[in-house]
């Protein structure tokens, strides 16, 4: 058993209601997500330092094309959830799609909705694809980090049973047993770790060799994941896959090999302005 467990911070999903609505801190994850996000990379266009010159895109097309990037996350990350966590489920409840307050987001899901976005915006405007995910991925960090804290006030997609920590939690709906806190490891390594890392990157330049950030942001998030997954309980729907490894470890290998494909090529690829 551990040598001490910590109080769950019960706190209620619902931040306020106003009769049938309720706002919720999940979805404020998303919106402050989205809006943090946008502020950072504006930040970034901004500053010719990073590129050399002048950006591939101005601050009014990342504005436009931050509805594209939410649809293609919303809508990627629940087409995710269904077709790689739950298909069986849905497919008899075909209704419960569409109730996105239930929970049940695909990080790799999203993934693909947000390289959707950038592909279709980028060819639309005429500007860097992959300048464009350049902008995305650094900022995507900040909406990982707020994410997996929602989903630890939600008391959900809590770790395995922690029998050598001091800092285990008994999660309101996870049994009895103390659990890691998964959610919060996540938070600090895809979320923190990562932004930190990308960030350091951008200002070492790699915004001038479009494709660098977007490989590692990918690389960075699959080994990330792939560690926090040791310490996160697998889906009861599907549990343990193939040699034991869960879902999230399965879907981060493609991630991680075209992250590492997007960094050979950004390396031999000329840079900006050159």
């Amino acid at each position: 058993m551990p040598l001490f467990v910590l109080p769950f911070p019960v706190i209620d999903p619902i931040l306020i209601s106003f009769g049938p609505l309720a706002i919720r801190w999940y979805a404020l994850a998303y919106i402050f997500g989205i809006v943090l996000g946008w502020l950072y990379a504006r930040a970034l266009i901004r500053n010719e330092a990073f590129w050399g010159g002048k950006a591939p895109m101005t601050v009014v097309d990342f504005d436009d094309f931050v509805l594209w990037v939410t649809l293609g996350i919303i809508l990627g990350g629940r087409i995710g959830y269904v077709l790689f966590y739950n298909l069986p489920y849905f497919v008899a409840n075909p209704l419960e799609i569409f109730q996105l307050w239930q929970g049940g987001m695909s990080f790799h899901g999203g993934f693909l909705g947000c390289v959707a976005a950038v592909l279709l915006f980028a060819w639309r405007r005429n500007i860097s694809t992959l300048s464009l995910g350049d902008l995305a991925c650094a900022a995507g960090p900040i909406g990982l980090c707020l994410g997996r804290i929602a989903n630890f006030i939600n008391s959900e997609l809590w770790g395995r049973q922690a029998k050598d920590v001091s800092w285990a939690f008994v999660f309101p709906n996870g049994g009895p047993v103390p659990r890691h806190p998964s959610q919060l490891y996540e938070a600090a390594l895809e979320g923190v770790v990562l932004f930190i890392i990308l960030a350091l990157l951008v200002r070492a330049g790699a915004l001038k060799r479009p494709g660098l950030i977007v490989g590692s942001f990918a690389v960075g998030y699959a080994i990330f994941r792939s560690f926090c997954e040791f310490f996160r309980e697998p889906d009861a729907q599907l549990g343990f896959l193939w040699g034991g490894l869960t879902m999230g470890m399965l879907l981060s290998v493609p991630l991680f090999l075209a992250g590492i494909a997007f960094i050979v090529a950004a390396q031999r690829r000329p840079p900006l302005h050159s």
